[in-house]
């Protein structure tokens, strides 16, 4: 059974081999040099005091620096799961069944489970094998960049990093094949696994892993530090923004509010304090935004967020959470393939 499984698997194997090791090597070539970068021009003035002691065009010269593998390689991790899903998933079982070989190879000494089984473990766990080492590689190549930008728990470079990849191929591939067992079609099951997959992408980090560890708050008084900076958007009802300083975190809300916890209505600031050319005062915070805010009662700053220390607690949270998602729709096609469902 394991050698039919790679008879059938070898030429996805040996693409998935070939392309590896083509990210290997670029990023073996590019990698060596960008650590050179960060230490011979960056990291005397990071130091310990993060970004500050830096020149924003120092930092910024950096962190432009093979901007183009950054954002494909990145967002390839990303989407590679979903791939998975689609071309080795959802094909799984719908190849068998739209050629009639289902009829022959279970009809052997091989049981219908035993075949699933076997051929969705396999392939399954070379499943997460491939995210894990491409993501492996990405996370090494992107360490120089990740201490400059401080940002590897947001979204999305918290879905690029460490073993994160791994729990989204295991649940994509999981998901490819459920689809392909109750569809029984393969474009079809590719359709409904890419569909599914790309809208758990988008709607998890919005609604699932801000809250898989309760965030926690923090109150600063409008016109004190720690402030990045205050600004107001563009348009008569948009709304006040005061970013209070919290380097490496994941903001998830920031308002300024009254005593009863209202937030500040945009319409009543922007006539009184027009936004600069640019719409905000970096680096420091408007003085006419803050004496309004003070004389109206909008005094607090009430910010929400995930902090940097959180970001390996997240990472175990949600790749067992789709670790454990990926089991039980294993559980399910097995179960469905038993009772005779495909036949």
């Amino acid at each position: 059974m394991t050698w039919l499984t790679w008879r059938q698997f070898r030429i996805q194997t040996l693409v998935t081999l070939a392309a590896l090791a083509a990210i290997a090597l670029i990023v073996g070539i590019t990698g060596p040099h960008l650590a050179h970068l960060f230490h011979t021009e960056v990291a005397g003035c990071l130091g310990q005091s993060g970004n500050r002691a830096c020149s924003n065009d120092t930092l910024n010269a950096f962190t432009a620096t093979d901007s183009f593998l950054q954002h494909f390689l990145g967002y390839a991790l990303i989407v590679v799961p979903g791939l998975i899903g689609a071309f080795w998933g959802a094909p799984l079982l719908t190849r068998e069944v739209e050629a009639g070989t289902h009829r022959l190879v279970w009809n052997q000494s091989i049981t219908r489970t035993r075949w699933l089984a076997v051929k969705g473990g396999l392939i399954g766990l070379t499943s997460a094998v491939a995210a894990g080492l491409f993501s492996l590689m990405l996370t090494w190549w992107s360490s120089p960049l990740d201490r400059v930008n401080a940002n590897r728990i947001t979204p999305p470079v918290f879905d690029q990093r460490w073993i994160d990849p791994i729990g989204w191929a295991l649940f994509a591939f999981a998901l490819g094949v459920t689809a392909g067992v109750l569809l029984r079609r393969t474009l079809p099951a590719m359709a409904t696994t890419l569909a599914i997959f790309t809208a758990a992408r988008i709607l998890w980090p919005l609604y699932v892993r801000p809250h898989l560890i309760p965030p926690l708050h923090k109150t600063a008084r409008v016109g004190t530090l720690p402030y990045d900076w205050v600004g107001v958007n563009h348009g008569p009802n948009s709304p006040m923004l005061v970013h209070v300083s919290m380097p490496g975190a994941w903001i998830l809300s920031d308002h300024t509010v009254n005593a009863a916890g209202h937030q500040v209505p945009g319409a009543t600031l922007f006539p009184l304090c027009p936004p600069p050319t640019s719409g905000v005062t970096k680096h420091a915070p408007d003085r006419c935004f803050i004496q309004h805010l003070t004389q109206l009662g909008y005094t607090r700053s009430v910010l929400t967020y995930q902090p940097p220390s959180r970001f390996w607690p997240l990472q175990w949270a949600e790749t067992g959470i789709l670790t454990a998602v990926a089991v039980l729709l294993a559980a399910f096609y097995y179960w469905w393939v038993g009772r005779g469902k495909v036949s």
